[in-house]
């Protein structure tokens, strides 16, 4: 109920007034059926607009910290991701990360959407990053099509740790959708799972626009920050 609320009541009306979204390809997302959304990651209002965008109720998965925060923004944040649907996920992988997977599967096998961000992060730095399997093992094993996503400019609109978004027009594009079928089967082999996930990277990229590079964010994410090392004097 409080989905509906925040995305036609309380919210949408004044993001799509404020943010006046341009879309284009809707068309692609099927009307009913099991479909999987793959999005690039540029900054927290992701999960806010894709949502508003489609139609369809979109069940996203989103790190466990969302739901964990202290003090009065811990709380707004925990209320709007659980308001929404959203599943928490645990990013040290295993079996948190597999029960996450399995939540969707039922979203998916109940005819719903599910969203998934491939690249598991945000993106530093606005380039688009080697996805993660997750999200071929969850079209393998649900048969669902999968529709990528582009995120065009929400990094601008709000930059990582920016809380107040720019005022600017969102863009975000859909592309046709991609049927893995031909893989039916073969979920849970790494080599398929891996071909599924770059072909849809590779949309992803195409549809972005945005530079690809063949590493995981989260590891480059976890680099520590180069320092500048002190001049050195110069002999007069």
């Amino acid at each position: 109920m409080l989905y509906w609320l925040l995305k036609y009541v309380l919210l949408g009306p004044l993001l799509r007034l404020i943010f006046r979204p341009r879309v284009e390809g809707l068309h692609h997302v099927p009307a009913t059926g099991p479909v999987i959304l793959a999005s690039n990651h540029l900054s927290f209002s992701d999960s806010i607009f894709t949502p508003l965008i489609v139609p369809r109720k979109v069940t996203f998965v989103a790190k466990a910290e969302y739901f964990t925060g202290k003090g009065v923004k811990g709380w707004l944040t925990k209320m709007f991701f659980t308001g929404t649907g959203t599943i928490p996920v645990d990013r040290s992988g295993g079996r948190a990360a597999r029960a996450a997977l399995d939540t969707q599967l039922t979203v998916l096998r109940s005819g719903g959407i599910a969203g998934i961000y491939p690249e598991g992060t945000r993106s530093p730095d606005g380039r688009l990053y080697r996805g993660k399997t997750g999200v071929a093992r969850l079209a393998l094993e649900s048969g669902a099509p999968v529709v990528p996503v582009a995120m065009l400019n929400l990094d601008e609109i709000q930059p990582p740790g920016q809380l107040i978004p720019n005022l600017a027009r969102v863009r975000i594009r859909f592309g046709p959708p991609l049927d893995f079928s031909r893989y039916a089967g073969l979920a849970g082999d790494r080599f398929v799972e891996r071909a599924v996930t770059d072909e849809i990277m590779y949309e992803l990229m195409e549809l972005s626009g945005r530079e690809y590079v063949d590493v995981y964010a989260q590891q480059l994410k976890a680099q520590p920050t180069p320092t500048t090392a002190p001049a050195t004097p110069v002999a007069a």
